[in-house]
């Protein structure tokens, strides 16, 4: 068990630079290719982008989190940046484009910034009251940073995890941070998921670090998929998505849907597949995901690929509309 760590914040720390990246983008009409079906499961398709710029610092995006006014956004890369900036919608209200994009190196705990990726592989991240939690996955750590001030400042804290620290896989360890809403039986608390570190049982180690219901719990593994992100309902569901890859088949997602009820210590949860989709859908290297909750009540949810920065595969921006 890893314990909580309070670090002075970042007083003498050398800040890094802020680089703005312009971004192009081309919209992204129908999700199944050749196709204009709307309708998948239980998320209709609203519009997507293709993203991409003349700076190379565009990519290895792993997680994202919107604001409350619903456009503006706040995203890590598992390089160790941050990511700031905020959605273009046309006139019938589809993505299409960013505008503000702005990427800042991370400072770690040691004030250090710039480092390799094996030290700041950022690769998820929630927001809650002021702070911005980051799992960073080779150290299989979550640490808290100011926010506003997070790209100015070293973390703050480090949130313990009750998973056993060896039971994680160095590039299979923590990969979701969410933040379940006030009202949920999880009233609030932070959970994280590993991609694909499994338990005793052979189920994906997850865990609450605070609230009414913390401690360990497992999800039910959905081979050959392994877990990329994850963000709360509204009525506390939690939706996961999953990637998977072979050679033989290229890339494959799918989104999951856990009730938030039977998320407890010592559960091994399960749920409904939303959607599916392989190769024959506008796809890529799904890696981020996020809930939007609209004022007239529609909840969007908001996908987003990892490039790599490899000219193989493409950064994707994807809206749907959950279906109730």
């Amino acid at each position: 068990m890893s314990l909580t760590l309070t670090v002075t914040p970042a007083a003498a720390v050398s800040l890094p630079a802020q680089e703005t990246v312009p971004v192009t983008s081309r919209q992204i009409e129908n999700f199944k290719i050749g196709s204009d079906q709307r309708l998948f499961g239980k998320l209709e398709f609203i519009g997507g982008i293709e993203m991409s710029s003349s700076n190379a610092l565009l990519g290895a995006i792993s997680s994202i989190r919107f604001r409350p006014n619903r456009k503006s956004f706040l995203a890590v890369m598992d390089t160790g940046h941050w990511v700031e900036g905020a959605i273009v919608r046309d006139g019938r209200g589809r993505l299409a484009g960013v505008s503000d994009l702005a990427v800042t190196s991370m400072i770690d705990p040691k004030g250090r910034s710039e480092q390799v990726k094996g030290e700041m592989d950022s690769e998820g991240l929630a927001l809650r009251g002021g702070e911005a939690l980051v799992g960073i996955e080779q150290m299989n750590l979550v640490e808290v940073y100011p926010d506003p001030g997070f790209a100015q400042s070293r973390p703050l804290a480090t949130l313990p995890t009750f998973i056993p620290p060896k039971s994680l896989r160095g590039n299979r360890g923590l990969e979701t941070i969410a933040v379940s809403p006030k009202e949920s039986l999880l009233a609030g608390g932070a959970m994280v998921v590993s991609e694909l570190s499994l338990d005793k049982a052979g189920h994906i180690y997850a865990a609450v670090l605070d609230g009414p219901r913390k401690g360990v719990f497992g999800v039910v593994q959905k081979k050959p998929f392994a877990i990329t992100d994850g963000a709360f309902l509204p009525n506390g569901d939690l939706l996961l998505l999953e990637r998977r890859f072979s050679f033989a088949q290229g890339v494959g997602m799918q989104i999951r849907r856990i009730k938030g009820d039977d998320i407890k210590p010592g559960a091994a949860v399960d749920g409904e597949i939303l959607l599916q989709a392989d190769m024959g859908y506008q796809i890529d290297n799904m890696e981020g995901l996020d809930v939007v909750a609209e004022p007239g009540g529609d909840i969007r949810v908001i996908i987003v690929s990892d490039d790599n920065h490899s000219i193989l595969e493409r950064n994707l921006m994807l809206e749907f509309r959950l279906v109730e």
